[in-house]
């Protein structure tokens, strides 16, 4: 059957059991457009940017598990979905970007609303795209899917001239994919597998350092079999939050920056650390020569280029986390006896790591005449029963989201981790909505990022999605505050905003009910009002503005150098001591 490129389009994204697609139109497009015009089994999302439905189709894959979708034009709006496509591309998301062209005969010619974005896009993609004949395009969207969701996932581009949407052709839909130069390997090497066993029955000191790998190979039963079956505690990166359930005995909270003082020292004094899925990002190793310099690694993940990137791995297993960790796991039973005699070796360790937690749990100064953003979270956590999925944006409501609000479920934590890009909450957490439309969707923001997508309050306010728009107001970036406070002689430049928008009076202009608190005693009782609220509720709350988030490991330190608030202030006072020496040697 003769089919246009457009038909060609919709019916085989419909073949991939695509059901949502995020985007706007635009000329080069509108032969698309007119077909979806009439489609009643794809639903099309109008979001009010670009940027915003790239980070839309990011949420809805993290809260799915299956690649989101944009549909954009030429030119701007496909420029505008770069951000987009880096975020995911960081944090290995599967996103499909199907971005319009100007016709294969104007290509290079500076045609009206060109851009080159195969090129742009290419350090960002996992693969990209440009379809050059109606022929190529069923078998191009299959490989597309079939690259962005295996392997490690990543978002795949489709860049779609106009005169090919208009062309065409029978339709015949592949059934398989065979690409020669793509070949994930999905299974762990047995050798390599019962070394890493031995390694693990050996250790005196094991911690299992987690990251976003487990969610996406979806082996969060394996790995709490793992950490349960030999008594091994877990520290989490921000990505990995709900790969392990937050209220677990044996769960020690975040490691890295912003982690707790319990997952620092332990993966800082382990002598082994299991590394999964993760890819030790800066944010995570602080001092890499001193990160676990006690410690031999055993690195299991899905990418080879992962592996010994940053640290020395002592056991590399390439392959995907879940089937790793379910022939790790057989191994481990198949020594049952060496194991629980071992496992009784560790109670030093142990006891240690209760001292840990008990001398520094995290903490903060609690208030009767201000709202402190982390009573917020703790609020927020308690009135849902954890039973929420949460988008956050970046900065410091990012990390006290990530510190307060225990996920015990995957899939839940939608977070920019490796990018940090502001503005990914909002429609992130649209994309989450329409992923999961039963479940209670938070956005947590700071009213610094909160401004970065905030038209899309108009996609959700239209659609009348019931997802509920926490903004911590602290009247600063927070974060750049915070370091400028420690590290730049409270030299407050370009953080603090001035001339805030009423953000209550904001929401209302797009018919969302908008609530304000000023005082810790109003907090619980707008959190109640908002989740028995059928639609959408945006809460405005006016923080404490001097709050910074601890503990923290400063720029270039080890993570065992954590500062805490009392420590804060000779930090401050070390950094005025540096500038006065300085000061005091320049020419007059």
């Amino acid at each position: 059957m003769k089919m246009s490129g457009a038909e060609i389009l919709i019916e085989s994204l419909k073949k991939e059991g695509v059901d949502t697609v995020f985007g706007m139109p635009g000329g080069v497009v509108l032969q698309i457009f007119d077909v979806l015009y009439n489609e009643k089994n794809l639903k099309f999302i109008l979001t009010r940017h670009e940027q915003g439905a790239a980070h839309a189709a990011d949420g809805y894959a993290r809260a799915k598990g299956k690649p989101g979708v944009a549909l954009v034009t030429s030119g701007p709006g496909a420029t505008n979905t770069v951000t987009g496509i880096a975020n995911a591309h960081m944090d290995s998301i599967p996103l499909i970007v199907i971005t319009g062209q100007v016709a294969t005969r104007m290509i290079g010619n500076d045609a009206f609303q060109e851009a080159d974005i195969v090129g742009i896009t290419r350090p960002c993609t996992k693969y990209n795209f440009l379809v050059k004949s109606v022929d190529e395009l069923a078998k191009t969207i299959k490989e597309a899917f079939y690259i962005a969701s295996t392997g490690r996932p990543g978002p795949v581009l489709i860049d779609l001239p106009k005169d090919i949407s208009g062309a065409r052709t029978d339709f015949e839909y592949p059934e398989k994919v065979s690409m020669r130069s793509y070949n994930p390997t999905y299974y762990g090497n047995k050798w390599q597998i019962k070394q890493a066993a031995q390694a693990i029955l050996r250790a005196k000191r094991p911690v299992i350092y987690a990251g976003g790998g487990v969610i996406l190979s979806n082996a969060s039963g394996e790995l709490k079999e793992l950490a349960e079956l030999n008594r091994i505690p877990v520290t989490l990166t921000l990505m990995g939050l709900g790969g392990f359930p937050g209220t677990h005995p044996l769960f020690l909270g975040m490691l890295g920056m912003h982690g707790t003082y319990a997952a620092n020292m332990s993966v800082h004094d382990a002598d082994l650390v299991i590394a999964i899925g993760s890819r030790f990002d800066d944010r995570v190793t602080g001092k890499v020569s001193e990160f676990a310099p006690k410690a031999k690694f055993i690195h299991i993940d899905i990418d080879p280029t992962n592996i010994r990137k940053n640290i020395h791995v002592d056991i590399p297993i390439v392959g995907d986390v879940r089937n790793v960790l379910v022939e790790l796991n057989k191994e481990l039973k198949t020594l049952e006896e060496n194991r629980n005699q071992l496992i009784r070796e560790r109670d030093p360790w142990y006891s240690q790591i209760k001292e840990w937690e008990k001398g520094h749990p995290l903490s903060y100064k609690k208030s009767n005449k201000v709202i402190k953003p982390q009573y917020v979270i703790e609020k927020i956590y308690e009135l849902s029963g954890g039973d929420a999925i949460v988008a956050s944006d970046v900065g410091q409501h990012q990390m006290w989201v990530a510190q307060f609000f225990k996920y015990d479920r995957p899939r839940t934590s939608i977070t920019s981790g490796g990018l940090g890009t502001m503005g990914f909450g909002l429609p992130a957490a649209i994309g989450a909505q329409f992923a999961c439309p039963d479940k209670l969707v938070f956005n947590v923001a700071g009213d610094g990022s909160f401004q970065m997508n905030v038209q899309e309050l108009a996609t959700i306010a239209v659609n009348k999605l019931p997802i509920k728009i926490v903004i911590i107001n602290n009247g600063s970036l927070g974060m750049v505050r915070q370091w400028q406070e420690l590290f730049f002689n409270q030299h407050y430049s370009g953080s603090i905003i001035k001339d805030m928008p009423d953000y209550v009076k904001l929401a209302e202009a797009y018919s969302i009910k908008g609530l304000r608190a000023t005082n810790p005693s109003e907090v619980e009782g707008i959190i109640k009002e908002a989740i028995n609220t059928d639609g959408p509720v945006l809460m405005d709350f006016i923080v404490d503005p001097g709050e910074n988030v601890f503990p923290m490991v400063p720029a270039g330190a080890a993570n065992s150098e954590m500062i805490f608030g009392e420590s804060a202030k000779s930090v401050k006072d070390k950094t005025a001591a540096k500038k006065e020496k300085k000061n005091s040697v320049l020419p007059a």
